[in-house]
């Protein structure tokens, strides 16, 4: 039987653990997506539990935006949301074991004993690694405050198997006695996610890789307990494009602003989240079902990945071709501002054919649909108004006038009335059709011109090419003369 069945065949339970003291980063965004691919590839859950014991930072908004940007993302997980902070007694409980057990002491060490010891280290030029005086010692005075620390093991050393980054040795000496509970009793975050992780069932953790360290001093809570070891994958993090760890200065970090400033579709951040440090031979457009069937931990690389905000674009232009029409003119139109009644959207909705292909997030999408919500009289773009200024009031005005007299309003009848116009002028079709379209969009580039006369529709065309037409009286009386 292959290690690939063997797994599947047991119970496979990973977990999200996000603290909400802010949005949904992109590199929380790809840990909570490949946890649940890898627990939907074993058919097994997938769970969220919200870190937030640190209540001073954590915030209501901050929860919300969180759970929104994963079911924006489709990151579904098995059932409710776990809250760390309703389980501070079991975390205690956890902590009168140990203590029991000898696993852990009390610390009666003030803040000027730390400072002392952080000093001494600084001397030495030595990382700062705390072996409590009273880890074999007892207080008789039963008022002083204390701290419950961890009895790290000082010898030997341990080794981690890791799914991602291989085996990672390190030596007991270098651990150091972590608090389990502060003074007032409230739980740590190194206990916490120990506890939570084991009550909950979570056999694999998947990670960034700045939490490996967290991982050697978290096993002794486990080897104390004597509860299971989970599996550990740690993940390298996201880099900005100059391979710096990615921040606010490379840009868009949260999700929120993919979505709602930036105007990138769901799948297409997911699919690009995917391929960012993890692969499937040269496959690049990865839905939800392949990427549950595909993936594997052995596939992620040990190397940070770079985000590249052309390549995200590029895919997204991919996904808003392939959307569907009407999913895409409501994205549309709320950019727009249109209300739910409004009697124009299903002119967004027409659209959308010719606006695709030339959009590469949805704001440049609602932008190529705005001239059809734009009233008269139209504003023109600096940049277009040469393509008005010069002959062009007299070729629109004929224009005008062999368009108004087209019987059937669509694509093939108006291309043949303007080539037709063009002919009678000596003019190339282009030489035409700028004028015309800055007419009509007020733009230099729009979909196809014809297509844009057809979604406009005969009377909304007519009276924009009027705006900017000469006298037509006059341009007909020419007309006659010429012949």
């Amino acid at each position: 039987m292959s290690a690939t069945t063997e797994t599947r065949d047991a119970t496979v339970v990973t977990r999200f653990a996000p603290s909400p003291t802010g949005f949904l980063h992109v590199g929380g965004a790809r840990t909570a997506l490949f946890n649940l691919l890898f627990a939907r590839h074993h058919n097994g859950r997938f769970l969220l539990r919200i870190e937030d014991t640190d209540r001073a930072r954590s915030t209501q908004p901050a929860i919300d935006a969180i759970l929104s940007g994963m079911r924006w993302l489709n990151l579904d997980w098995d059932g409710e949301e776990v809250f760390q902070s309703t389980r501070a007694r079991r975390h205690a409980e956890v902590v009168e074991a140990m203590l029991a057990a000898g696993a852990a002491y009390r610390c009666y060490m003030t803040a000027e004993d730390i400072e002392a010891m952080r000093a001494e280290a600084q001397a030495k030029k030595q990382p700062l690694r705390i072996r409590s005086p009273w880890r074999d010692r007892v207080n008789d005075d039963p008022t002083a405050p204390f701290v419950v620390r961890l009895r790290a093991p000082t010898e030997g050393a341990t080794t981690i198997n890791d799914l991602v980054q291989g085996p990672v040795t390190v030596q007991n000496a270098e651990l150091d006695d972590l608090v389990l509970l502060r003074s007032d009793g409230t739980p740590t975050y190194m206990l916490a996610v120990v506890v939570d992780d084991h009550d909950m069932g979570v056999t694999h953790i998947i990670r960034g890789d700045d939490h490996l360290n967290n991982a050697f001093r978290q096993l002794p809570i486990i080897k104390a307990m004597g509860w299971p070891e989970p599996a550990y994958a740690h993940i390298p993090l996201i880099h900005g494009a100059d391979g710096a760890k990615l921040s606010k200065r490379h840009g868009a970090v949260g999700i929120d602003a993919y979505r709602d400033e930036l105007g990138i579709l769901p799948e297409a951040l997911d699919n690009y989240l995917l391929r960012l440090g993890w692969g499937h031979g040269d496959d690049e457009i990865i839905s939800r079902e392949q990427a549950i069937e595909w993936f594997d931990l052995a596939d992620v690389g040990k190397a940070p990945s770079r985000f590249d905000m052309k390549k995200l674009e590029n895919l997204n232009g991919h996904y808003i071709r392939t959307a569907d029409d009407a999913r895409l003119a409501e994205l549309v139109a709320g950019r727009l501002g249109l209300a739910e009644d409004d009697p124009r959207r299903p002119v967004i909705t027409a659209a959308m054919p010719a606006l695709k292909p030339r959009a590469a997030n949805l704001n440049e999408l609602a932008d190529g649909a705005r001239f059809l919500i734009v009233s008269r009289p139209l504003p023109i773009a600096t940049d277009a108004e040469p393509l008005l200024a010069g002959d062009a009031p007299l070729t629109l005005a004929k224009v005008h006038h062999a368009l108004d007299a087209v019987a059937k309003w669509d694509t093939e009848a108006l291309e043949e009335a303007v080539r037709q116009v063009a002919e009678t002028l000596g003019l190339k079709l282009g030489q035409v059709a700028q004028p015309l379209r800055a007419a009509l969009t007020g733009r230099r580039t729009s979909p196809g011109i014809f297509d844009v006369l057809a979604l406009l529709g005969r009377d909304e065309s007519l009276a924009r090419i009027a705006d900017h037409a000469a006298d037509q009286t006059a341009a007909h009386g020419k007309d006659e003369n010429d012949d």
